[in-house]
């Protein structure tokens, strides 16, 4: 790997399937980055939407603090969400994960579902997720897909934008980590990484849906399907169709952009071996 190779972008995602957040530093653990993914909207029933099925939930920004949520969106007002608000607990579920959540916040209902044109619901973990990592049930787990913490190589993207044929951003593959100065999809081969003194493991691959033809600054789909066109072209598995590693933090520490990256790699090829599922990543 090389001297030069660092963490050049840092996300997170406060409200699953909405607008990300950019940031300088962050503290991480095992559970990922703090507020990521602890808010989520789910059909009435509880299962959970995204924007697969609701595109325009990409253009909504969601501010976390220690008391709540603030939601934008151009021409609405700005709604503050409470964490006090969430009085009911309720069932949910992400993919095949069933797990217990917080609901009752119906100005926030009315807000989204006014927004989206359908009736939905907005959920919050709670103060302590119920929710574990399937592989590593002593890890928990926020809303996210399946892990804590997904990271892209940005030579992997920039191998994909040439075969495209136009710059993506790297928002569209919702990654929280982002690192330069090493070969495209020389992720494919890490067991470990640190980043300055904090260690991570290479859980699995990430799958790749039709969630990444959504544009992230207008919410709208791409009509030629790109990039997942191209992407299922050279980056097919028997898996699915992979881009970016999902990883998991040893334990505390803290992120910022700029740090050093180390890696331990593996023999080509044998992330994918590993035979573990790949998931999705929203």
């Amino acid at each position: 790997m090389s001297i030069s190779s660092v963490l050049s972008a840092l996300y997170r995602y406060p409200v699953k399937s909405m607008r990300g957040q950019s940031l300088a530093a962050s503290p991480v653990s095992p559970q990922g980055l703090p507020f990521d993914r602890n808010w989520m909207v789910a059909d009435r029933a509880g299962n959970f939407v995204t924007g697969r099925t609701y595109p325009q939930l990409v253009t909504v920004g969601a501010t976390p603090s220690d008391d709540g949520v603030t939601l934008s969106v151009a021409g609405r007002t700005d709604l503050f969400v409470p964490n006090t608000a969430f009085t009911l607990p309720l069932e949910t579920k992400v993919w095949s994960d069933s797990f217990s959540a917080w609901q009752g916040a119906t100005e926030a209902d009315d807000w989204i579902s006014s927004f989206v044109g359908t009736r939905l619901k907005f959920l919050w973990t709670g103060a302590a997720t119920a929710r574990r990592v399937k592989l590593d049930p002593a890890v928990p787990l926020s809303f996210a897909d399946g892990f804590p913490l997904l990271l892209i190589g940005q030579a992997s993207l920039d191998d994909l934008s040439a075969k495209v044929g136009r710059p993506l951003a790297m928002e569209r593959f919702r990654p929280n980590l982002v690192v330069s100065g090493v070969e495209a999809f020389a992720e494919d081969g890490w067991k470990r990484i640190r980043i300055g003194g904090a260690t991570f493991r290479i859980a699995k691959p990430c799958e790749r849906c039709v969630f990444t033809t959504v544009d992230p600054a207008t919410g709208s789909k791409s009509l030629d399907q790109e990039p997942l066109r191209t992407l299922a072209r050279y980056r097919k598995t028997p898996e699915g169709v992979i881009f970016g590693q999902n990883v998991i933090a040893d334990g505390a520490g803290g992120l910022a952009r700029g740090l050093a990256i180390s890696a331990a790699v593996l023999a080509v090829g044998a992330v994918l071996a590993l035979g573990q599922k790949p998931l999705p990543r929203d």
